[in-house]
C-alpha cells in the first residue's frame, strides 16, 4: 500500500526556497529519488503563502519509509532544516484500493 507524505517546509525571507535549491544543489534529491521504494519526490511552491514550499512524498509501503528515516541522507536533511530555520507541518496518506 503506497504512502503519501506532505511537508510544508515553512521560513522567512525565502528560506524554504534556499532550502530546496540546496536540497538540489547537494544531490540530495537525487539521492532520494533513486532509493527503493520511492515512487516521487517532488516540491512544490505555496501560492497562498510564499514563504511555504510543499514536498509531496510518495513510497511503495511503509517499509520504504522506514528505510529513508533510518538513512544517513536524513542528517543532513535535518542539518538543512536547522540551517534555514524552517517549521514543518507532516501529514502522511494511506492509498485506498
Amino acid at each position: 500500500m503506497a504512502l503519501t507524505i506532505n511537508i510544508y517546509y515553512t521560513g522567512t525571507k525565502g528560506s524554504a526556497r534556499k532550502f530546496v535549491e540546496e536540497m538540489n544543489a547537494s544531490g540530495l534529491v537525487e539521492k532520494i529519488r533513486a532509493e527503493k521504494g520511492n515512487l516521487r519526490y517532488n516540491y512544490f511552491l505555496s501560492v497562498d503563502d510564499p514563504e511555504t514550499i510543499l514536498l509531496i512524498d510518495v513510497w511503495e509501503d511503509q517499509e520504504a519509509l522506514d528505510f529513508h528515516h533510518k538513512s544517513p541522507m536524513m542528517k543532513e536533511i535535518a542539518a538543512l532544516r536547522e540551517k534555514y530555520c524552517l517549521k514543518m507541518k507532516v501529514q502522511k496518506f494511506n492509498e485506498i484500493n
